[in-house]
């Protein structure tokens, strides 16, 4: 196997199979860094060779060239690590490369471990994602995930459909993890805290068979539904806004996240206001009620609500704060917060209905990006045919297939 590795060899072709996924990343030295710190030579080598729908043990030898004796410990370790999911289904064991994004950047920082780097991790992730990988990642006009609203704000004249509701998505999940803030935890290896003193363990929620990987492999333990919403009502505590994937049916986690360390937040403060898709609701401010006290300022988790600059007001009781309707997501993170009564939920002027499900997502966004070529088109109904005829399809996967 030597003549297929070493850095070139290697790392190159692993980037350019990342790079088929919807989101993918963009070449650079500390992406390279990065790579040859997570996968040793054999595993990008083997990575490299993914097709892009889940495999089996035959299929990844027939396209590696290595044994299964050799292959298989190769695979489990990879698993063990957050760089390949593993799902047994029956008989069989299916095997999915992950992501970078949403996928093994995050798993990185799911467990306490001592296997790799992680100061070092720490500090090229956040160096990478500031400089090179922010327009890949919100480089669509449909977003990889979408906000959750807290539905007890939502005014009762107000419908709220069951897929916008954290509550439910749970109760209708069937199993599910609970683990490590992906982002507080690497934060900490930056010798950083939240500002808002959210918690770093137990508070990210996995669902499906995600969750079930999790559980298995150490990145998470599982939970009832009852302890699942227990987690919400912790999270609702400390103003944390609730984020998935954005789609309808069978989403695969709910992050609670804060403006300080979620990187997803970050974005949309950066500029990519429409980076994470908004509930159909946003917050209003009673001007009467408000007296501009700021404690909402800091309860939004993307700066949203201010007070007017260059507004000079006549007596100070009649000072209040407005909300950026382009940036508010709509969370009702900052409702409870408000001491006053002053803000609310209404619906929003525009509602976008997420896709149903993510085979839907990835090529909306595969061909915004204008990367779903025909061959690509040609790919994605060989997938389905291959997932219907294995009885696969219930495992909420990618199913794109090379």
């Amino acid at each position: 196997m030597g003549h297929h590795l070493g850095s070139k060899s290697s790392i190159v072709p692993l980037i350019d199979r990342l790079n088929k996924y919807p989101i993918g990343l963009v070449d650079s030295n500390k992406l390279r860094e990065i790579l040859s710190l997570l996968f040793d030579e054999r595993e990008a080598f083997v990575a490299s060779r993914f097709p892009l729908e889940e495999a089996t043990l035959p299929e990844l030898v027939r396209l590696t060239k290595i044994p299964a004796a050799d292959l298989l410990p190769l695979l489990d370790k990879m698993a063990d690590k957050g760089l390949v999911m593993d799902m047994p289904y029956g008989d069989e064991v299916y095997y999915l490369l992950l992501p970078g994004l949403i996928g093994f950047f995050e798993f990185t920082f799911m467990k306490n471990r001592t296997d790799l780097p992680l100061e070092r991790l720490a500090q090229l992730m956040r160096e990478y994602l500031e400089e090179s990988q922010a327009g890949e990642f919100f480089g669509s006009s449909t977003p990889l995930t979408r906000t959750l609203t807290y539905e007890e704000h939502i005014p009762v004249t107000s419908e709220i459909t069951t897929y916008d509701k954290a509550r439910e998505i749970i109760r209708d999940a069937g199993f599910g993890a609970v683990g490590l803030c992906y982002c507080r935890h690497k934060k900490e290896h930056l010798n950083e805290t939240c500002d808002k003193g959210a918690p770093v363990e137990g508070i990210c929620i996995s669902l499906g068979s995600a969750a079930r990987f999790m559980a298995r492999r150490g990145f998470a333990v599982e939970k009832s539904v009852d302890e699942l919403l227990a987690v919400l009502d912790v999270a609702r505590g400390f103003n944390l806004t609730h984020i998935t994937d954005n789609i309808r049916h069978k989403p695969s986690f709910i992050c609670n996240c804060c403006r300080c360390c979620c990187e997803l937040l970050a974005g949309v403060q950066m500029g990519y206001h429409n980076g994470i898709a908004k509930t159909g609701f946003t917050a209003v401010i009673d001007a009467e009620r408000c007296n501009g006290c700021g404690v909402c300022f800091r309860a939004c988790n993307v700066k949203a609500i201010a007070l007017p600059e260059g507004v000079t007001f006549a007596k100070s009781s009649d000072r209040h704060a407005l909300v950026a309707d382009a940036l508010c997501l709509g969370c009702g993170a900052c409702i409870s917060a408000c001491k006053q009564g002053a803000l609310t939920m209404v619906p929003a002027a525009e509602r976008v209905v997420p896709p149903l499900k993510r085979k839907e997502l990835y090529v909306r966004i595969l061909k915004e990006k204008k990367r779903l070529t025909p061959f690509v088109i040609s790919g994605i109904k060989k997938s389905l045919h291959g997932l219907f005829t294995r009885k696969t399809s219930q495992k909420n996967i990618p199913i794109i297939k090379e």
